[in-house]
């Protein structure tokens, strides 16, 4: 589990935005794939303007993701540790930020990190005093929603239509909007 905590601001009782990254922040790889490098990570339209609103209406934006590719060795940590660093140093440039990124890089069911169980957001209600009646999930998988029902917190789809989600919405901007306007 790798924990980026370079934008730490704990208040009590904060608001959290747990986010998926692949599909919801960025293009999401081919089945069966990976992204493994910067060169392959592209935002997806919205995602970096819905971040910066979170931030300016003081949500804490979390990220949230299963990175299988290195427990497959497609990618080593330092290669994921690069595309996050890129990732923020871009939406910094947008006046964004990610508060924190917890990853799980192992195989299925070889951890309780790996969503749907909720280990990295209970390493980062640890790190963060997180208000669970406030805070949501916004993913593009069932597995996202069930680890966000699993945590207790509200839930949001975006792509795909996943009835288990409190709400589903096109993308990461008209979720973000609903939320800043709850």
């Amino acid at each position: 589990m790798v924990n980026d905590m370079s934008n730490i601001s704990k208040t009590v009782e904060t608001k959290a935005v747990f986010l998926d990254r692949d599909g919801v922040i960025n293009v999401k790889a081919p089945e069966g794939d990976y992204i493994k490098s910067w060169s392959e990570f592209h935002f997806l339209s919205g995602a970096i303007e819905a971040i910066r609103k979170l931030n300016q209406n003081h949500w804490l934006v979390i990220i949230i993701t299963n990175q299988r590719g290195i427990a497959r060795h497609l990618m080593t940590m330092d290669d994921l540790q690069n595309i996050h660093y890129s990732m923020e140093k871009e939406l910094n440039k947008h006046g964004a930020h990610i508060d924190g990124i917890y990853v799980c890089p192992h195989e299925k069911g070889t951890c309780h990190c790996r969503k749907p169980d909720i280990g990295l957001f209970l390493q980062a209600e640890k790190d963060f005093s997180i208000n669970k009646s406030r805070s949501w999930m916004i993913g593009d998988s069932k597995t996202d929603i069930e680890a966000g029902r699993n945590y207790g917190i509200h839930t949001i789809a975006v792509v795909n239509s996943i009835s288990l989600a409190d709400k589903q919405f096109p993308d990461l901007l008209s979720a973000a909007q609903f939320i800043i306007n709850r």
